[in-house]
């Protein structure tokens, strides 16, 4: 089968793989409808992060099961499902505390499994899933095609701001700033909204992103950054700054920038990738009573609250998708958004 290789800084391929094998018993294979790149996946591209050898790569997907293992109750042949970002059971203590990235069994796409059987990488023509029944969300029948792209977000994205806006403690009435415009930042101003923000500030410099983030809900829009975005977010609130500050690039100026911005006795959700540099200024959140509350988001926990919204068209989030393209061209993927001319891709096996 086809999917893509990254050899290192800037270099990504679409190959010839091995098709995925059934091994466990507790597996499935699923053929991928419609993956995509995440933002994180640019670190390695523009060699941030090192790539020592060619590994697969992609971890977001949604598909139609073609096979399961002897032992799977719950997920079938025929379905349509959404896989998180990550491999679960769903069984485990961390799973059932709602934080089914700390699996104790689970696993990444793009790497051996526990038992030793691989996880392909999500942007492939074919994922075999080490969990089906933990990990796998099946929609109630088969989706319209243009549903396909708001349940992708579902795997990461979405969640990833939802999972931003609960840690801030976002509830009816908040106000909210949102630090970063990429997908996961447009779906964080998505996700205050649906909680019952009364206002939700997005941070952006970028007219098509902006256009999204008002879409989604954003009331206003700031451009300034660094001192001066926090000094325009703190004039529009009291001079003191938001009930909740959602943090969604990784770097140490984002981090600082959404601190500063939280009044006292708010709280930063951070969901951005750290990239390195981050340190928290413990003397500033303690003399000011600022929470900072987040990580990876465990987005396969909260599938099941919002698939329904995407099916009954409440939410749309799949707007964040601004290009789409088979996935024998992945690499103009990788660049179009590490050039900004695209704010997220969809591949197409």
């Amino acid at each position: 089968m086809r999917a893509t290789v990254i050899h290192g800084e800037r270099d990504i391929r679409v190959e010839d793989v091995a098709e995925p094998q059934l091994s466990s018993g507790i597996d499935a294979i699923v053929r991928v409808v419609a993956a995509c790149v995440c933002g994180s996946d640019l670190w390695p591209y523009r060699g941030i992060t090192a790539t020592a050898k060619p590994r697969r790569i992609g971890h977001e997907f949604v598909g139609i099961v073609e096979s399961v293992g002897d032992d799977v109750a719950r997920i079938k042949v025929g379905d349509f499902v959404i896989a998180p970002f990550y491999d679960c059971d769903m069984t485990c203590a961390n799973c059932l505390n709602g934080v089914s990235t700390s699996c104790l069994h689970g696993g990444w796409w793009g790497a051996d499994d526990r038992d030793g059987g691989f996880a392909d990488g999500g942007q492939g023509e074919r994922v075999r899933v080490p969990h089906a029944d933990g990990s796998l969300v099946a929609t109630p029948g088969m989706p319209d095609d243009s549903l396909v792209p708001s349940l992708l977000t579902l795997s990461d994205v979405m969640g990833t701001g939802h999972h931003a806006a609960v840690s801030a403690g976002v509830t009816v009435g908040s106000t909210v700033v949102v630090v970063g415009d990429g997908a996961v930042g447009l779906c964080a101003v998505l996700a205050a909204k649906r909680l019952g923000a009364s206002r939700v500030v997005a941070m952006s410099r970028h007219a098509d992103r902006q256009a999204i983030a008002i879409q989604f809900g954003a009331t206003d829009i700031v451009e300034e950054r660094g001192d001066a975005g926090v000094a325009r977010i703190k004039e529009m609130f009291d001079g003191i700054g938001a009930d909740c500050v959602l943090e969604c690039v990784g770097t140490a100026e984002s981090m600082d920038q959404a601190i500063r911005s939280t009044r006292p006795g708010g709280t930063v959700g951070y969901v951005g990738v750290p990239n390195g540099g981050s340190e928290l200024p413990i003397r500033t959140l303690f003399d000011n009573n600022v929470g900072v509350n987040g990580g990876v988001a465990p987005v396969r926990n909260y599938i099941d609250e919002l698939l329904p919204e995407v099916l009954s068209g409440a939410i749309n989030p799949g707007i964040v998708f601004d290009l789409q393209v088979p996935l024998e061209e992945a690499a103009e993927a990788y660049a179009a958004m590490d050039e900004r001319r695209a704010t997220k891709v969809l591949l197409r096996p």
